[in-house]
């Protein structure tokens, strides 16, 4: 998302991103996530433009249901299936693919039932548009009855240190029911990596500036939780960010991290976490740090 959209504490670069994301395939990356409202649209054609050359092996997700226009409306749900439709067939165009990997109900739209959405997916899955289906941010009844719709491959919701609350109804749905669990903001919208102080200001338009957790308060207090995965990255010879990744991992086998970077130097130590062991001990001293401070959305 960052390559175009919401983050602007460094410039946007096109060029620098598509590197990055092939240097993510040499790597052994496998799974691309993207949207249609990142940058309405160009996340996605940037994205496409990256992998057009891709491996087999190497999977592009994207999302549907979440629109922005640019206008005084903002963002909005719209879960309607002639919407979905035409969004789908946007996102094939503007990836250059005949056939999405992975497609997300990005949001569960309040006025159209979920159950209804989602059967609009399965037909499209059905015309070999698409070949597995997931949504994200959802409830877990949300989730059940999109499932017995059709079945749901993955589940993607914000999961981290400072946002644990999956742990306690959604993961445990996902691993009795055979879904994964795609984690986004790993890294605490950068916040984990230590990278930002208390007195950190964001340019107009980051969407971290009118965001309770990134207000100075809130961050001077969330520095605590920065300070224990410092802590115990010092032990261990790792980042706070590999550490942060490292206990994502460490909470299930069903459970995918997909920390967003647009640099490559980012890449290598965000991946550098999935080599990370973190034994009982280390775990519960993590486990141990305080809730974050601040809400996840104003």
């Amino acid at each position: 998302m960052s390559i175009s959209w919401a983050y602007f504490l460094d410039p946007q670069d096109e060029a620098a991103s598509e590197r990055t994301v092939q240097r993510a395939v040499e790597l052994g990356v496998t799974h691309f996530d993207t949207a249609s409202l990142y940058g309405r649209g160009h996340n996605e054609t940037v994205v496409g433009r990256a992998l057009r050359n891709r491996p087999d092996d190497v999977l592009i997700a994207s999302k549907c249901g979440l629109v922005n226009h640019g206008d005084e409306r903002g963002t909005f749900r719209d879960g309607k299936p002639e919407a979905l439709r035409r969004q789908c067939e946007e996102s094939l165009t503007r990836l250059g693919l005949e056939t999405l990997d992975l497609y997300y109900l990005h949001r569960v739209d309040p006025e159209v039932p979920v159950e209804e959405s989602f059967g609009a997916l399965a037909e499209l899955v059905g015309e070999g548009k698409i070949q597995r289906l997931g949504i994200s941010e959802c409830t877990v009844d949300e989730l059940a009855r999109a499932h017995s719709t059709h079945p749901v491959s993955a589940l993607q919701s914000e999961f981290s240190l400072w946002t644990r609350e999956p742990l306690g109804d959604v993961i445990p749905w996902c691993a009795d029911n055979g879904v994964s669990f795609v984690a986004f903001g790993v890294l605490g919208r950068g916040f984990l990596t230590g990278a930002l102080g208390a007195a950190q200001e964001f340019p107009a338009g980051d969407f971290r500036a009118g965001n309770p957790r990134f207000q100075p308060d809130a961050m001077a207090a969330n520095l605590a939780i920065v300070e224990g995965l410092r802590r115990v990255g010092d032990r261990i010879g790792a980042t706070p960010a590999q550490v942060a990744v490292a206990w994502v991992l460490a909470q299930g086998e069903h459970l995918l991290p997909i920390p967003g970077t647009k640099r490559a130097h980012y890449l290598e130590e965000d991946l550098g976490g999935g080599t990370v062991a973190l034994d009982a001990s280390a775990l519960a001293e993590i486990d141990a740090l305080p809730a974050a401070v601040g809400a996840r959305y104003a």
